[in-house]
């Protein structure tokens, strides 16, 4: 058994119905990783698109970005009923028909005239986003051996790391080059190109966890699954609380061009590439050590940015690294909940979805209530905090490795 699993977590191969398997499957991780790539770039591609919609829709900026709202609340709630709902079906049936929502979601907002087949689009490409999070975890569980499972998530989640730097630039390249179609008919055509390489490259996985309400609520009795919940909670909303709200402390704090600024966003990301790496190395070995290491340097970074965010190099290299910190937490979390749940992945990686859903919403909210009311420096203050206690209830609470022999 891996060295990475908690003492009270049931060991994976017992408690599951099939045998993991003996070989990696790296062509099935890696069609989820395009998958990951092209819900992503989808996602983020109204930010850089927003103005070029609305006035071509006819529609204010508010409405346009109402977009960006309708994926993120059918996301939560997706990631929560989707299993549910398709318990009984081959999740490689499952995977294929939520990457052909993706593709449709593409398709309709790229030929869309109207403010409402836009939401419509964007409330499919929820259900895909959701759908997806929820399972990606169990289906990487059953491609990989357990030994290599961290590292596979790690694969995954550059997809994430390449979308966030090039969708919104790359975006906003294209609509003022060919207008704002045309980053829409570029996603659609990644995401046809993954569906087809998930055609060739995902086995037939029948249904085994089959989750349902009884079960999500025997989930939230498992004391492993509070706490990896609760984590979950301090952690990302700490973090995107801080983040959300970082450009107005390089704006009126740090007094940077707006050319540094995206420089130094572009450092994030590629660091956050990096840190995925980095991440699934010490999760392999310990997802708790993985989520301490992430968290700890975050709220560091958030410290020195609430005391010295007035010096540019300063921000530049605390923001870079808060990249690379960053992208240990969710491959730490994924580890840590597929552990803590052996029996029921699925449905725990829906709690786990949508935990994270509730943190990135709280977090928004509360650091622009703090920017408002406190000033910039409010954010990185709130973030330090809330990254401090949640870092210290993974180190006291977190899963432990069993002791060998």
């Amino acid at each position: 058994m891996s060295n990475a699993t908690c003492m009270d977590c049931p060991p994976i191969a017992a408690t599951a119905t099939e045998a993991p398997p003996s070989a990696s499957n790296w062509a099935g991780i890696a069609s989820l990783t395009l998958g990951v790539f092209g819900l992503v770039t989808a996602e983020f591609l109204p930010a850089s698109l927003l103005t070029a919609m609305s006035a071509d829709l006819g529609v204010s900026d508010g409405a346009a970005g109402q977009a960006v709202t309708a994926t993120a609340v059918v996301g939560a709630v997706a990631a929560l009923s989707l299993p549910v709902l398709t318990g009984r079906l081959n999740r490689r049936a499952v995977m294929l028909a939520l990457t052909l929502l993706l593709v449709i979601s593409n398709v309709m907002a790229a030929t869309t005239s109207s403010l409402t087949v836009l939401l419509a689009s964007r409330v499919l490409l929820g259900v895909a986003l959701g759908g997806f999070w929820s399972m990606v975890a169990a289906l990487a569980l059953r491609l990989v051996p357990e030994q290599v499972f961290a590292r596979s998530m790690s694969v995954v989640f550059t997809g994430v790391s390449v979308a966030t730097v090039c969708a919104a630039p790359i975006g906003a390249y294209m609509g003022k080059l060919w207008g704002w179609r045309s980053a829409f008919v570029a996603a659609g055509v990644v995401s046809l190109v993954t569906l087809v390489v998930q055609v060739f490259a995902i086995p037939s996985l029948p249904a085994r966890d089959k989750p349902n309400l009884r079960v999500l609520g025997e989930l939230l009795g498992r004391v492993n699954v509070r706490v990896a919940l609760f984590a979950v909670l301090l952690l990302v909303s700490g973090h995107f609380a801080g983040f959300t709200y970082i450009r107005p402390l390089m704006e009126g704090v740090t007094h940077l061009s707006v050319s540094a600024i995206s420089g130094i966003l572009l450092a994030y990301g590629v660091a956050g590439f990096f840190g995925n790496f980095v991440g699934a190395f010490i999760a392999e070995r310990s997802e708790r050590h993985a989520i301490v290491f992430g968290g700890a340097l975050i709220a560091a970074v958030g410290f020195v940015l609430w005391l010295a965010s007035a010096s540019s190099t300063v921000t530049a290299l605390a923001i870079t690294l808060w990249g690379f910190a960053f992208a240990a937490l969710p491959v730490g979390f994924q580890a840590w909940i597929v552990r803590a749940a052996p029996d029921h992945a699925e449905g725990a990686g829906g709690l786990l979805v949508a935990a994270f859903q509730v943190a990135i919403a709280s977090g928004a909210v509360g650091g622009g209530f703090l920017v408002d009311h406190v000033g910039a420096l409010g954010a990185p203050g709130f973030c330090a905090v809330a990254l401090t206690l949640g870092t210290l209830l993974v180190v006291f609470f977190g899963p432990r490795p069993l002791r060998a022999g």
